[in-house]
Parts: structure tokens; C-alpha cells; sequence
């Protein structure tokens, strides 16, 4: 059951993209992808009056009927690689994307090791109980805690 509920979830997870792939790109495709070059903020948050030209700039390319990748290219050659929001894939740049998977990697792994002890280990056994008491050593007791 569990198999069949992650190739499910790992379906949809695909399928998304894949359906908004034959629609043309709207402003809110683009604005958390793009920065402000002016606050460095993403021009989704950003108020400034060069955040407004880039939206505009944007809007134009969408009723020319370019697509999303056409448009960031076109906004690169007009304001330049800091206008991207996302690294563009060398040197420090890739390390950005590693370093937080190799993270999750790790805590899954240890999560997962973890769990696997403490099931093969069990819960703690119970410690024996004393043997009884014989006749002789009940009445000694007796006698012991009388006095």
C-alpha cells in the first residue's frame, strides 16, 4: 500500500510541471524566478521603480508571446545574470544547491539508523524478581522486623 501511495505522489509530483509546460507564462510565473537589480530582493516582494520596469519589461515579452525561458534570457541581456534568482550552476554557486541536499541526505540517513537500533534493541527487559523466600528465612524476617 505504501508503494502504491509514493508512485502516486511521485506521479503528480511529475505531472505538475508537465501540464504547465503548454501554457504561456504569466507575471506571477516569473516574479518569485526574477530579482529586483536595484533592493536585490525577488521582484514578487520588491516595490521599487526599477522592480515596476522589470514587470512591465515582462509583460511586454508575455503579449509577444515569448516563453518563460525566452523571457529570462531576454531579461539577462537587458539587466544582466544578477537579475536571475537562482544560481546559474558553477563554483560556489553549485554549492548552493549541494550543501542543503547532502543535509537532508544525511539527517534521513541518521533518522534512519536511529530507528533501526532502537527497534533491534528493543524495549529494556524487565529486571528478575527475587527468588521467594523460604520458610526458615520468612521467619527470620519476622523475627527481624518485630524486634
Amino acid at each position: 500500500m505504501r508503494l502504491v501511495t509514493l508512485v502516486a505522489l511521485l506521479l503528480l509530483a511529475f505531472a505538475a510541471p508537465a501540464s504547465a509546460a503548454g501554457r504561456p507564462p504569466t507575471l506571477a510565473d516569473l516574479e518569485d524566478e526574477v530579482m529586483c537589480v536595484e533592493c536585490g530582493t525577488p521582484l514578487i516582494v520588491s516595490q521599487s521603480p526599477v522592480a515596476n520596469q522589470e514587470r512591465s519589461f515582462i509583460n511586454e515579452q508575455i503579449a509577444a508571446g515569448k516563453d518563460k525561458q525566452q523571457i529570462k534570457a531576454a531579461l539577462v541581456a537587458e539587466y544582466g545574470e544578477q537579475v536571475l534568482a537562482e544560481p546559474k550552476g558553477g563554483g560556489f554557486d553549485s554549492t548552493l544547491w549541494i550543501v542543503p541536499v547532502v543535509i537532508v541526505l544525511l539527517g534521513a540517513a541518521g533518522i534512519f539508523f536511529a530507528v533501526r537500533r532502537w527497534r533491534r534493541n528493543g524495549p529494556e527487559p524487565r529486571a528478575p524478581l527475587a527468588p521467594a523466600l523460604s520458610a526458615e528465612d520468612a521467619r527470620r524476617l519476622d523475627a527481624e522486623l518485630g524486634r
